[in-house]
């Protein structure tokens, strides 16, 4: 465990707040950030490609850097969180962010564009920072329901992205357009920090281990590397194969470093908590589910019909106003909703549920796409899975860690879901690379196929969670005590 000695106590109700709906409202449009910068790019790749005279291959390193820089960051940063003044960190955080933003909308040059991404990458570390910002300002009986919208906007989030970016993209336009839009917003979030977030002083004492974050991005960001390029290098590559093995035995080194270390960057003990343990392991099934839902639904109604007897050939406008604009309501008012939801039955109880949504819309899906409501719905249904999933398991997590590890904890249950997103796009590479016979559209098994997977991933961490079970002998907190109590209101 990491020795902090705790400096603040969250709010309690006889503490002056000002407004906590204020500052909830606020944080939930700095976490958009992440979900916009994660999915805004992805349908633009191919006119990057064309626009910037480059491959599709080398374009994918705009995606594929902005992984590996979000695995190796988001954890330390939220550490630094953990020691430092919360606003100041999150406001550094946003400082660098804009600053890819910039670079992206004024570059010309791929490998500007790569840096722009990495830089952008930091954003990831936005959702940790911002749960443990609630976690210092709010009174016991908000904390859960305030962490399942500010967790739910990241579901919902990526669907408004590519929602978004289908609106600035019709008619052949720039795709500066799109980095252009996330600086306005990155300006818009540093004025909503500077106005609403508290400065408080450094709530807990230690020391960071610099070793221990090196090797975590290292080993993180080879298996990263391997996923992501494995269906371009060829998966029994000699690349594919030295990054995955050189990423394993790096974090093999980092866990044994981590268990002898005095203040380790992460607690192993935390980390092989059961509760834990296999709540970011469901993470990583919903992380997955995630770009099944976007990259599937949105490459499956841009087929055209008479080429490939199926799909809709839909425009990237139509894909993202007609098809993709209902789930992402929907998701934005799960979110909402959530956090109720969550207080009233208890966390594993929703995500059951929310896994149930998820199964029965992707196996809908699979089976019947002849028509656009079949799609609608599908999406729906994704969208509130995604939402619900997102907004109750850092819930799971919080209650299972001391204040003092609520940054670096939240921020490794992040990366769960940056890892679980980046093997969902690797299978749909590998799955849509499949042409049909004397044609270059994928072949309508390949999307049944990434459909039954998000179905099958919601299954696992259905079962995952339900596995999972809430510690004996809690974080010795009122506020643990009180999320204890209330993810296992309804649960045996």
């Amino acid at each position: 465990m990491v020795e902090t000695e705790p400096t603040h106590t969250p709010a309690t109700p006889d503490q002056p707040l000002g407004a906590p709906s204020v500052l909830i409202a606020g944080l939930s449009v700095v976490v958009l950030t992440v979900a916009v910068l994660q999915t805004a790019v992805v349908p633009v790749l191919g006119v990057i490609a064309h626009q910037l005279n480059a491959s599709t291959v080398a374009v994918s390193w705009a995606v594929t850097a902005n992984l590996l820089a979000a695995a190796a960051a988001t954890p330390l940063i939220g550490r630094l969180a953990d020691l430092h003044s919360k606003k100041r960190v999150l406001l550094v955080v946003l400082a660098v962010v804009l600053v890819g933003s910039v670079l992206a909308a004024t570059t010309k040059s791929l490998p500007l564009l790569i840096v722009a991404r990495v830089l952008q990458a930091a954003s990831y570390a936005l959702y940790p920072v911002g749960i443990a910002i609630l976690r210092e300002e709010l009174p016991e009986q908000r904390m859960v329901s305030a962490m399942s919208v500010l967790s739910g906007t990241l579901g919902f989030g990526g669907g408004t992205g590519l929602v978004v970016v289908g609106l600035l993209m019709n008619h052949g336009a720039n795709y500066h357009r799109v980095f252009w839009l996330t600086t306005v917003f990155t300006i818009l979030v540093i004025a909503i920090v500077v106005l609403i977030v508290p400065s408080r002083p450094r709530s807990t004492t230690g020391s960071i281990d610099w070793l221990g974050a090196a090797g975590l991005a290292a080993g993180l960001s080879a298996i990263l590397l391997a996923i992501t390029q494995g269906h371009s290098w060829g998966w029994t590559s000699p690349k594919t194969l030295a990054c995955g093995t050189c990423g394993v035995v790096l974090l093999v080194g980092w866990w044994l470093w981590e268990r002898r270390a005095d203040q380790p960057l992460v607690s192993i003990q935390m980390l092989s908590r059961r509760p834990i343990m296999l709540t970011n392991l469901a993470t990583i099934f919903v992380g997955m589910g995630l770009y099944f839902a976007f990259l599937g639904l949105t490459q499956f109604v841009q087929i055209p019909h008479q080429a490939a007897g199926y799909g809709f050939g839909a425009t990237v406008l139509e894909a993202s106003v007609v098809y993709l604009l209902p789930g992402a309501v929907t998701g934005f008012l799960v979110a909402l909703a959530s956090g109720r939801f969550i207080d009233r039955f208890g966390a594993r109880p929703v995500l059951v549920v929310a896994a149930m949504a998820g199964i029965a819309g992707f196996v809908f899906i699979a089976l019947v796409h002849s028509a656009p409501w079949q799609i609608i719905v599908a999406s729906i249904l994704a969208n509130a899975y995604i939402s619900l999933g997102y907004g109750a398991l850092p819930a799971l997590v919080v209650s299972e860690v001391s204040a003092g590890e609520t940054g670096v904890a939240t921020g490794m249950n992040a990366i769960a879901r940056t890892i679980g997103s980046a093997i969902a796009a690797a299978v749909v590479a590998v799955l849509l690379g499949r042409s049909a016979a004397g044609t270059s559209v994928p072949m309508e098994s390949s999307f049944i196929a990434i459909f039954l997977g998000g179905a099958i991933t919601a299954a696992l961490a259905m079962a995952l969670i339900a596995l999972s079970k809430v510690q004996a002998h809690g974080i010795d907190t009122v506020e643990a005590r009180y999320e204890s109590r209330a993810m296992n209101n309804r649960w045996g």
